[in-house]
């Protein structure tokens, strides 16, 4: 078995700071702190929806320990999402509303890019960054094209690691999923594995596989809400301890280090559930 670094979704969610997990005193920044003595990584998700300035970034590297790892989420431009524009730099806003990729011109998505990876630099640098993920849209699907935009992004964040959340189901189909593995591993990027509720436009198989020298695990957990807009709802769950100590076995037959990240974090199940799983795979 590889190294197993298990974390959570972020470390600032009201449903975990409302919760008690947090003791009382602890606030703003030293909330990383305290989570940084529990946890080996954490997965950076506000970068998703705006990108963060480099003196941020620095300021999570002073407040953890050497050998603490952030995966960082990609900007969501980067993804094809739509994104507001008061989400964009001001001076890089179009007139578009939501902006897409297709909105941008080719130098301000150049400008988007080097002020994303201004901001990963400081993590970097530090030794502290672990992958850059991009979770990919439901409408992302499988595809010359496709395949040719999955290997810019990993070009464009050279030397930078990035790790790829697939969510249609026709990329591991009996048709592409032979195909979309060797692709992956063909060119050293990391699949994301995932458990998510099944028989959804967006459910991807349980499946745990490594397609790099690094493996990756976000835990989105079944909540009976996954097609709620309401994001605490949708991935509101608490693993039992018969579902945990199933992953954990199937985890520890991974011979590559692996990433493990609880995304159910609405209340405090994410980092209950990820102190545990913690503690199973540690045990002999």
């Amino acid at each position: 078995m590889g190294d197993v670094l298990v974390g959570t979704a972020g470390w600032t969610d009201r449903g975990l700071t409302e919760t008690g997990w947090y003791p009382p005193g602890v606030r703003d920044g030293g909330r990383l702190s305290y989570y940084a003595d529990r946890f080996p990584l954490v997965e950076v998700n506000t970068s998703y929806y705006a990108i963060p300035r480099p003196e941020v970034a620095r300021g999570w590297v002073d407040r953890t320990p050497k050998d603490f790892t952030f995966d960082m989420k990609a900007f969501g431009v980067f993804t094809q999402h739509p994104v507001p524009s008061s989400h964009l730099p001001p001076d890089l806003r179009p007139e578009a509303d939501p902006v897409r990729l297709r909105d941008l011109t080719q130098e301000q998505v150049d400008q988007l890019w080097a002020r994303f990876l201004a901001a990963a630099e400081p993590l970097r640098s530090a030794g502290k960054l672990g992958l850059l993920l991009f979770q990919f849209p439901p409408w992302f699907r499988p595809g010359d094209s496709a395949r040719e935009y999955l290997l810019e992004c990993k070009q464009r964040c050279a030397p930078m690691r990035i790790c790829v959340e697939l969510r249609h189901a026709s990329w591991l189909d009996r048709e592409n999923g032979t195909a979309t593995l060797a692709f992956l591993c063909g060119n050293d990027l990391p699949y994301v594995s995932v458990d998510m509720p099944q028989g959804f436009s967006d459910s991807m198989p349980p499946l745990l596989v490594s397609t790099s020298d690094v493996a990756v695990l976000r835990m989105h957990g079944h909540s009976p809400q996954w097609t709620s807009k309401d994001m605490r709802e949708r991935f509101r769950y608490s693993y039992s301890e018969a579902e945990l100590a199933a992953w954990a076995r199937r985890v520890g037959k991974i011979e590559e280090p692996v990433h493990v990240v609880f995304n159910n974090c609405y209340r405090d199940e994410g980092h209950r559930n990820a102190e545990r799983f913690r503690d199973l795979v540690a045990e002999p």
